[in-house]
């Protein structure tokens, strides 16, 4: 006569709840592993895409040093820290180059400003914004030349209150159906001439150190 095997008993809820606790561990350091197998490609790649965007802002010809090496950063009256990249030719300083921002109709707008040592324009680009397509975009270089208007500029060409796009009164084309956008990008190329007239000395009398 046979008999029936008994059920087997449940596993205790403490049982469960470890293996989850060893799963959750085991896929947090799987995470740790990538994160440090990639951290050193994903940075070499952001130093490339800004390398890039520097040489479209200070023509090669300016500068003989590694643009990104030894960045020089100051302080906004903010309290904002800006990375300023200096262009040399020797130990002269020609040209620097940092980041300008303002708010957008979708976000922030991210540029990289590019000056020779008067304060004139020498290219700006756009970093990053999420404007919309077919109308915010065509700040980018790569889809309108709108952006190139702006070399050759500085805070007297135009005088500073013409500083604006042509609805407000400006020197500026806005796009048609558009203007929130070129509007901050006219606002935040404005702020960063000022930035470099309150900071001329200290960004073109950064004397270069021995080992650079």
């Amino acid at each position: 006569m046979s008999t029936l095997a008994a059920p087997s008993a449940p596993k205790p809820l403490a049982y469960q709840a470890s293996l989850l606790g060893v799963a959750a561990m085991l896929a947090a350091v799987l995470l740790v592993i990538g994160n440090l197998a990639t951290r050193d490609a994903i940075e070499q790649r952001r130093a490339e895409d800004l390398l890039t965007s520097l040489g479209q802002v200070i023509p090669a010809g300016m500068h003989d040093n590694d643009l990104l090496a030894h960045p020089l950063t100051l302080t906004r009256a903010t309290g904002e820290e800006v990375t300023v990249y200096r262009a040399r030719r020797g130990r002269l300083v020609t040209g620097v180059a940092f980041r300008v921002s303002r708010s957008g109709y979708a976000g922030p707008i991210e540029l990289i400003l590019g000056l020779d040592t008067q304060g004139e324009i020498l290219g700006v680009r756009v970093l990053a914004h999420a404007e919309t397509p077919g109308l915010g975009d065509k700040i980018e270089v790569q889809r309108d030349d709108w952006i190139l208007g702006f070399n050759g500029r500085s805070l007297g060409n135009p005088p500073a209150e013409r500083w604006a796009v042509k609805k407000d009164g400006g020197d500026f084309d806005q796009f048609s159906g558009a203007t929130i956008t070129p509007r901050a990008v006219v606002g935040a190329v404005k702020d960063g001439l000022r930035f470099f007239r309150d900071h001329r000395p200290t960004l073109l009398a950064g004397r270069i150190m021995s080992d650079e």
